[in-house]
Parts: C-alpha cells; structure tokens; sequence
C-alpha cells in the first residue's frame, strides 16, 4: 500500500476519475453504467487526528464515463477487511451488503455496490472491473479457459464463473495472491478485472487485456462466425428499412407494453443486420445474453421475427402478435423454473428486445434513455456471441444462474429505491407549433413531467433550438413540418415513432392569424389560416388516431383552440371561425374516438401576449390597433377585462395541457378548458 498524505487524498482521487471517466468513455472498454474502478489511500480521521485506510470506488449505479466524485462510496478498510471474520458464507453473502454501510467514512457520496467486497478484498491499490466485448466473448465461450490461458499466458488468470459479490471478492483475492505475476483475470460468463500498483498501471493493464483479446479474437478467429447468409434474409435498402420499421414500431409498442407501458428506440445497425442474415442468428438469439449486465438490461433472450422481410407487413404483424404471446408464456415458465417462496414477484413477461430481419432492432424500458441502452447491451452482446463463435462456441451461464440474478433480492431492493416515476413517464408528445410561445411551453412543462416530446414546427430551427434545450434527443427531437401538407405530417409521426416507439399524446398548437374586418378579409386571408389550424388541426388528429389505435394504448388529442372559438369579437372573422372549426372537431373526434380509448380535449386561451409567437409576428399590434392601445400595454388591456385581472401567460395554457393528459381526468373528454384569466362572455353555455 503506497502511503498518501493527507493531501494526497485530493490527487487519489482526482487520478481514479480521470481514469474511470477515460475507461468509460469508450464502449470498446465498459457498457453504460457497467464496471467500477477503486483507489486506496490514506487520509487523516477527523475523529482521531490519525491516518486511516480509504478506499474510494464507484457506488451503486453511476456511470464511468460521467463519474464524479459524489458517485463515489467512501469506507474504511480496516473495517471493510475486518468483514472476513463475520462473512456467514456463499450461502448467506447477500447480509453483506448491508454490512457495507458500517464501513463508509464520513457522510455524503454513493451508495457502496455489490462489487465493493471485489475492490476491497483484492491486495491492490488500484483496481478496474470492466465489460468489454472482447473479454466477455472470452468468458462465454465454451472453453474460456483454455482461450484465457492461450491468449494471456499465465499474466491473466481464470476465475470460474460467481454471481457478483463477497465470495467473488474472496475468490479474486485469492488468485491474485497465488499469481503474483498476474496483472488481472477473466471472470468466467462476466467480464474482467485488472491491477495495478498505480492509477497509470492499472488503467494501462485493464487495456492491455482489452486490447489483447480483441487482437486474439482477430486473429484466431474463423471468418463468419454467425454462419452464412440466409437467402432473402439480407437487409432491406434503408428507405424502405424506415418505413417498415415506423410502420411496425405501434404495434410493437403496444404489445411490449402490455404489462407496463414502454418507451421504445429503433437502430437498424449494420451488425444487428448482419447477424439477422446469418443462419446461427436463430440458435444465438435463444441462448441469450451472459454478462450481468446485459441480461439484467435485455431480459434472457430477445423475441425473434421468424420471416424473411420480403413478407407483406400484413403478414409479419400478425406473426408479431402470435410470438408475442409465444415469449409471454415462456417467459412465465422461465419464472416457474426457478422461482421460490421467497423469490419477488415476476415484474413482466413482455419483451425488452425484438428483432425483425431485414429491419433492425427494437429496444424498450421505462424511459428512452433506458430502451436505447438495451438497445446497446444487445449490440454489445451480438459483439461477444461473435467473438466466442469465432474461437469456439457461445455458452452463456446457465439459465437458472441469470434467474438469479434478474430475481436477487438486492437487485429487487435496488429497483425500491428508484424514485417514483413522473406523472408523464412513458408518454409520448408531439406538439405542433412548438418553436414558441404556447407550442414551447407545452412542450417544456410535457417534458418536465416526464414525457419525451417530438417539437414539430415549420420553422426547423427554432424546434431544434427548443428539442435541444429540453435534454436532447433521449428526451426530445425536433422535426420540421408543415401542418397543411400530408406527406410532411407522416413524416414527422414517422420520425416519433422511430426515435420513441410510438406517440400517444398529441398537441394542436401550429397556428397563425390576422385580424381584419369582414370586407378587408381576403380569400386568402381565410383560407391560410383555415388551411393551418382547421385543416392542419384535421391532418395531424388523423395521423395521430392511426398511430394510437395501432397501439391499442389509448391516447390524448389536446387542441390549443381560443376564447374566440365561442366568443364573436371585432375585426377577426378568419380566425375566430376558424377557432370554431377546431373547437367543434374536438367534440367530433371524442364521440368517434373514445371507443379506442383516445380522449379529445380543448384548451381555450384568451390575451396571451408574452411570448407567443402569433402576437410577435403582427396580430398584437392588429389586436392593440382595434382596441385603441399601444401594443406593449395590449397584455395589461387584456388583463384588465377579466374577471381576475391577471394576465395569461403560455405556461398558464401549459399547465391546462398538463392537467388534462396528467392522469387525474382520465375520464373526461370532449371537454374545453379556459384558461383566459375569466371572460364572462366567453363561458360555454
């Protein structure tokens, strides 16, 4: 153990995420959130001026390549070291953990991990735990082993395959002391874990063993590993690869959330598609995924289309359907294989993964973020079922063994302790108009309440100014769409489908005036803005009732429509009809919709000045002229004619949208809401 002075405690520690942060960072290294990487040192105790043993790892959790240092535990080794005398054996390891948390030095930073006893127990000051492919592919193939020893020598040891844990701590430790030429080990069906004297010879000897097995994979491997080409498997051209995945994607979210609603990602990866164009692909896909990691993220095995993408999409829907129930009734004999009394209850018979040859992958969880990353624990695992092919034969760990691990009562612990999802968790927004104003607010108040969000608008660079500022595509994309043009309006549903699995919550809020008096008001003048907001409103509802019946998840339809929709001001005959139109086609599409489920409301906003867009681009200064004010007092006029004299804002219609698709009214619809600070003339009758 190198001595680190007390100041030295900052360096230790500003050395191991650098490290962990560079490590992480690349995905030929460590998954997403998989792995964790330790220091040791010496800090002084404030309790007894002394030195004391530190080890600093990362918690519970976090995320090497974004580590900080409040995604750090903190414990004491003496007492960490001291559990040895206590451990009650494999048989009762889990108490361990709780254990733990009488070894944490200090308050604050991370949760300790189960792989704590892993960097604890091992006589290193510096200690890496990571899940490349390429040693993965080593650990899971037949002979891992052997492979092992023929690629490394004796400078990388096997270690038999152990749930993570204090025994695999113990089982670590004990062959680095018996190989003390060793600069790390395989652990068999997981992943690796390397040592150093220093951070710069640890990080240096975790990426030798990388990059050593990827050479070894490379150049013993065998040349088509997943067999050869299926014919009519290959994939199709990428246009039509799209279409039949956004064509597929509802549907697919409808099943896949038949437990739990579902966020979904697509990728149409070169090699998901190659590996769907292989003869093995069948026989691979059914044995699963092996690293801990990975299955714990992609469940045990993926659902598999079984038909040549050539066939009609009629055909593989139905196909879909059949297989999905296949996977639910399976998956529940998995859970009677192996559960017992005191197993948690099963969470979910539906599929995380779903792969259609010639298309891609279709990945799911409680939030994008989470169903991309399956997405990319899958990809990492066709990369080991690969290299293990190459060399020798996949074998995963056992079924019973991944059973385990999905069902471990502190993996059930862990999913308690998550906080409980936001009201719009899982829903997916498309709102039209969205670069500004009241589109803008709806979207951020939507995305705030946990919903992802699709921000359409003609305007392609304010939306995705405004997706952008939202969190970026794992929370919000932006899509450029007229609402008066068909083909733009598939495109953009199209385009949420693909990067979220479906939409089932739509704003109409694109829309656009000028007030004029009956006999200033052209035909033109009509038709745009019956063209934008009437027809627009139309194109877009019926766009989205064909993605939510799809579904069969029911859905929101919420119209921005006006006071003036019911209310007859001066000057203003285009826009106020128009007004009308949207309000009475929600009270159509509530009557003909509510059988699927799909509710059909209005909001109806009165003066809302600030920050809306119609009022920027020339109807406040149109609306302040009629009224005889100057335009910068229009919203102060405004408020003033009210019942509460307050002045409406486009968060205040935001909180409307809000409170109509956040879950308390789930039984209202065909309803209009004011929100126009109260005009009398104005309510509904």
């Amino acid at each position: 153990m190198p001595d680190a002075q007390p100041d030295d405690a900052t360096d230790v520690k500003a050395a191991l995420l650098a490290r962990s942060n560079r490590l992480g960072g690349d995905p030929r290294n460590t998954n997403y959130a998989g792995g964790n990487t330790s220091a040791k040192g010496t800090q002084r105790d404030p309790v007894t001026g002394g030195e004391t043993e530190l080890m600093w790892v990362k918690g519970s959790g976090g995320d090497l390549g974004t580590l900080t240092e409040q995604g750090l535990a903190v414990l004491r080794l003496d007492r960490l070291r001291a559990l040895t005398g206590v451990y009650p054996g494999v048989e009762r390891e889990d108490e361990m953990v709780a254990a733990f948390d009488y070894c944490l030095h200090g308050k604050g930073g991370a949760a300790p991990s189960i792989d704590t006893a892993m960097h604890g127990l091992v006589d290193a000051p510096h200690i890496d735990h990571l899940h490349p492919d390429s040693g993965i592919a080593l650990a899971c193939a037949a002979d891992g082993e052997e492979l092992t020893r023929a690629c490394f020598g004796d400078r990388v040891v096997w270690v038999d395959w152990r749930r993570p844990g204090f025994q695999l701590g113990l089982d670590i430790a004990a062959v680095k002391e018996a190989n003390p030429q060793a600069i790390g080990c395989v652990l068999g069906g997981h992943g690796i874990t390397a040592w150093g004297e220093t951070s710069q010879e640890c990080e240096a000897n975790s990426l030798r063993i990388i990059q050593e097995a990827e050479r070894f994979l490379a150049e013993r491997g065998r040349p088509a590993p997943f067999g050869p080409p299926i014919a009519g498997y290959g994939a199709l051209p990428a246009g039509e690869r799209q279409a039949r995945a956004a064509a597929l994607a509802p549907l697919l979210r409808g099943l896949v959330s038949t437990d739990r609603p579902q966020v979904g990602h697509f990728t149409d990866a070169e090699p998901v598609l190659d590996f769907l164009a292989r003869t093995e692909h069948p026989r691979l896909a059914a044995l699963g995924t092996s690293c801990p990691d990975h299955f714990l993220r992609t469940k045990v095995r993926p659902m598999v289309l079984d038909l040549p993408p050539s066939v009609e999409p009629a055909e593989a829907a139905a196909r879909l359907r059949e297989l999905h129930e296949e996977y639910r009734a399976e998956y529940a004999a998995y859970y009677e294989r192996h559960a017992d009394a005191g197993s948690p209850a099963m969470r979910g018979a539906d599929p995380a993964i779903v792969l259609v040859p010639g298309v891609g992958m279709f990945s799911y969880g409680k939030d994008k973020q989470t169903a991309r990353v399956a997405g990319e624990f899958y990809l990492n695992a066709i990369n080991v079922m690969r290299g293990a092919e190459a060399v020798s034969t996949y074998r995963p760990i056992e079924e019973s063994e991944k059973f385990r691990i999905e069902y471990w009562a502190l993996e059930e612990a862990k999913l308690r302790r998550m906080p409980a999802p936001k009201p719009l968790a899982t829903r997916v927004a498309l709102v039209t108009g969205a670069g500004s104003g009241i589109g803008r607010a709806v979207a951020q108040r939507l995305v705030a309440e946990g919903a992802c969000v699709v921000v359409a608008d003609l305007d392609g660079e304010s939306a995705a100014t405004v997706a952008k500022a939202l969190g970026g595509p794992d929370k919000a994309i932006a899509v450029t769409v007229d609402v008066t043009d068909e083909e733009q309006i598939a495109a953009a549903f199209r385009e949420g489908v693909l990067a979220f699995g479906g939409v089932d919550l739509v704003v109409n809020n694109a829309g656009i005036s000028i007030s004029k008096p009956l006999l200033e008001t052209s035909a033109r003048d009509w038709d745009l803005q019956h063209d934008i907001m009437a027809r627009g409103s139309f194109l877009v509802s019926r766009e989205a009732a064909r993605v939510m019946t799809e579904q069969a998840m029911g859905g929101d339809i919420v119209y921005i429509v006006s006071k003036n929709g019911v209310f007859a001001g001066p000057n203003n005959i285009a826009y106020s009809a128009t007004k009308a139109d949207q309000a009475h086609q929600v009270r159509l599409l509530a009557a003909e919709l509510g059988e699927h489920g799909i509710r059909v409301n209005g909001v109806n906003p009165d003066g809302v000045v600030r920050g809306s867009g119609i009022f920027a681009g020339g109807w406040g200064a149109q609306r302040a002229a009629v009224y005889g004010v100057p335009e910068e007092k229009l919203g102060e006029f405004y408020a003033q004619r009210t019942l509460l004299k307050r002045e409406v804002l486009p968060e205040h219609v935001a909180n409307a949208v809000f409170a109509l698709t956040g879950g308390d009214l789930t039984h209202t619809t065909g309803l209009h809401v004011p929100v126009d600070a109260g005009v009398a003339a104005a309510f509904l009758r």
